[in-house]
Order: structure tokens, then C-alpha cells, then sequence
């Protein structure tokens, strides 16, 4: 399950998911359960931006959201049919920043947490029941 690290010149850390082999194909939790909100400079109205505008929604004058993602536990404007995300090259920062994978390999807790809200399959858990860890995450 290939994860790329890319650090940027402000010294952000980017995670990238190479090939199909990762825990994030066909998933898309994180996309219909977290409010996607990032600064407006990131719009591609703006200079050097690339999230597209007519995507978002305006919740500050310096903030902006994915559309369906204002209140959380809303499915982002850009996931597609196939949990992939449509805009996967101009996604904003905050996705980027997202780590599906922790240093050690392991599936971020995060992800196991919204797996099991969204009854999928957690790589590496024998199917079964969900146990009692369906709590919304913190």
C-alpha cells in the first residue's frame, strides 16, 4: 500500500496514494463524514490555485469548504459514484494532508473509525461484526 510523503516549501507534509493498491480506493469516508474547509487562497480564482471555485462554498471571507461538506457528515461535491475523489489533482490542502497510513504502515485510526461507521471492510481485520467502536470520531 504505497503512501508518497511530499513536503512542501512551508514544510506541510502532502500524502499522496500511488497505484490501487491502498486502503483509500473505493472508500471515501473521510469525504462524506469531515467538513472539507480550507483557506480561499487555494480556490482557482485566486493566484496560484487550483480547487475549483464553483465546487465550494464560502464560510468566512478567508474560508472555504467543499460543497455538501458545511455542516460535516455530508458527502463532498467531488466524490464520485466510485468513492474516488473527481478533483484528486486539485483536491485542497486539508485532503492532502490527510494520512490514510501512520509511519508504521498501519491504517490511520481515523479510517478504521469511519470504516466501521460505514460498515466497510478494514484491510487486515477478519470480517465479522463491528464491535462496539462505531462511535463518531473525535
Amino acid at each position: 500500500m504505497p503512501q508518497i510523503s511530499i513536503r512542501t516549501e512551508d514544510d506541510r507534509v502532502f500524502y499522496d496514494m500511488a497505484g490501487n493498491d491502498h486502503p483509500c480506493v473505493g472508500c471515501g469516508c473521510c469525504c462524506k463524514f469531515f467538513r472539507v474547509s480550507f483557506y480561499h487562497g487555494e480556490l482557482d480564482t485566486q493566484p496560484g490555485g487550483y480547487v475549483p471555485e464553483a465546487l465550494t462554498s464560502s464560510l468566512t471571507p478567508f474560508r472555504a469548504c467543499m460543497k455538501g461538506t458545511e455542516s460535516g457528515e455530508g458527502r463532498c461535491i467531488a466524490l464520485q459514484a466510485d468513492n474516488r475523489c473527481g478533483i484528486y489533482d486539485n483536491r485542497p490542502s486539508v485532503c492532502r494532508e490527510f494520512p490514510a497510513l501512520l509511519e508504521d504502515g498501519s491504517l490511520n485510526p481515523e479510517c478504521v473509525r469511519l470504516k466501521r461507521l460505514f460498515s466497510l471492510p478494514i484491510p487486515g481485520e477478519a470480517p465479522g461484526p463491528a464491535g462496539n467502536d462505531t462511535q463518531r470520531p473525535a
